[in-house]
């Protein structure tokens, strides 16, 4: 088994480091040097890199890790990966024999179109598809694209832990608040999340389960978060149609 690193980067970013032993993976290293840093400091050895999408943020340090570590890269087939080595469309099982792990791949367009999440030993990589109490925006893909990726995590065992890439949790309760007022599960989150941040901690990794209780874009057939839909778009019927009234909404909030 696997031991999680946060890396923090950039304002908001964490890139994760996968570590057994003396060996080390990275996901989304948008920031080579903190990496570097860590493996340098602790003696790790690079043996894979996994990347969810081709945002700057998630590989921009590709290169020159590549550079100090050769290694696997692991990444999607459909967008244009640094180094990349393992294009993969998800469906595929991927062995790390580093970590002594499979990952399942699991397509999960709508933030882009090519954008791949990795599940495997009770724990999600899912880059900007969801995060906590949110989901990524659609900056290429549809509405029903991220809503079934959505709904494939959401499947996964309600005690996956799941790693997002960003800090984005406490901004995207308060548009959960404006969405489920109503939600004790939402307001206790909300409560919890204040104090972690302001110890200066992280909200992440939080869980599925966690997720499904609170997250308005995995709870579109609710009956409060439909009526909140509707009570921004006339006409919204079926989950699809409140997810994109919800979607449009939080890109404004």
């Amino acid at each position: 088994m696997f031991d999680v690193i946060r890396i923090p980067a950039f304002q908001d970013n964490y890139i994760w480091l996968l570590r057994n032993g003396a060996a080390a993976v990275v996901v989304d290293p948008g920031d080579a040097r903190p990496v570097i840093d860590i493996l340098e400091r602790d003696g790790l050895s690079l043996a894979a890199i996994l990347i969810t999408h081709h945002h700057a943020d998630h590989q921009g340090g590709v290169a020159s890790l590549l550079a100090h570590y050769p290694c696997q890269v692991f990444g999607p087939a459909a967008e244009s990966i640094t180094g990349l080595t393992q294009p993969l469309r998800g469906g595929e099982t991927i062995r790390l024999d580093s970590l002594g792990a499979e990952f399942r791949v699991f397509p999960v367009p709508g933030h882009t179109l090519g954008h791949l999440a990795y599940y495997g030993a009770g724990c999600l990589f899912c880059g900007d598809t969801l995060f906590g109490a949110g989901c990524g925006r659609l900056f290429e893909g549809s509405p029903a694209q991220m809503l079934d990726s959505l709904e494939r995590l959401a499947a996964l065992p309600d005690a996956t832990s799941v790693y997002c890439a960003h800090e984005y949790t406490e901004a995207n309760l308060r548009f959960a608040l404006a969405v489920e007022a109503g939600n004790r599960n939402l307001q206790a989150r909300v409560d919890e999340v204040a104090v972690t941040r302001a110890k200066g901690l992280s909200t992440v990794p939080s869980t599925i389960a966690l997720e499904k209780a609170t997250n308005p874009f995995l709870r579109c057939n609710e009956p409060e978060v439909i009526a909140s839909a509707k009570s921004r778009e006339a006409g919204v019927d079926g989950p699809l149609q409140v997810f994109a009234a919800l979607r449009e909404w939080k890109n404004s909030y």
